[in-house]
């Protein structure tokens, strides 16, 4: 069963955990100092804000998947209609590890498919990661960028 995924970028961690905590009717399910999860059932969504540096606003979006036979199933979809997309299999994202699959829409909006495997305890840290690289949660980068200046200008979730 697929999850509708939100992430915002927020300017003010604290201000919108108590705006987005009313609108839902519930605090967060997860809350850690730069990041905080709403998983809701009732709309069945993934609402994540993070105060990052990223400048604030709709960050990406993405369906996150129960299996990864659902996984396998959506990527077959992707590729059939030739669309541009980035694997990230193990990655560690948002407090999370998961098997991932990007797609960029017409707009430039990054879309997220994902299958969750458990938790990580770094936000966007990957054992992989050298300093000052982009984290192996992070969005590809827009269908404009040269592929050598990818790490500089990827956003991560």
């Amino acid at each position: 069963m697929k999850r509708f995924h939100v992430h915002v970028a927020v300017d003010d961690l604290n201000a919108n955990i108590r705006f987005y905590s009313a609108v839902f009717g519930a605090g967060p399910s997860v809350l850690k100092p730069d990041y905080a999860k709403w998983m809701m059932e009732d709309p069945r969504i993934n609402f994540a804000i993070s105060q990052r540096g990223a400048k604030a606003g709709l960050d990406h979006l993405g369906l996150q998947l129960d299996t990864d036979e659902e996984l396998k199933a959506l990527r077959s979809q992707v590729a059939a209609a030739e669309i541009n997309r980035h694997e990230q299999p193990n990655a560690s994202c948002c407090y999370a590890r998961s098997d991932k699959y990007w797609i960029t829409d017409p707009q430039g909006i990054a879309w997220e498919t994902y299958h969750t495997l458990g938790e990580a305890e770094i936000y966007g840290a990957d054992s992989a990661t050298k300093a000052g690289e982009a984290a192996a949660c992070c969005a590809p980068p827009s269908k404009t960028v040269k592929a050598e200046d990818r790490k500089a200008v990827t956003k991560c979730c």
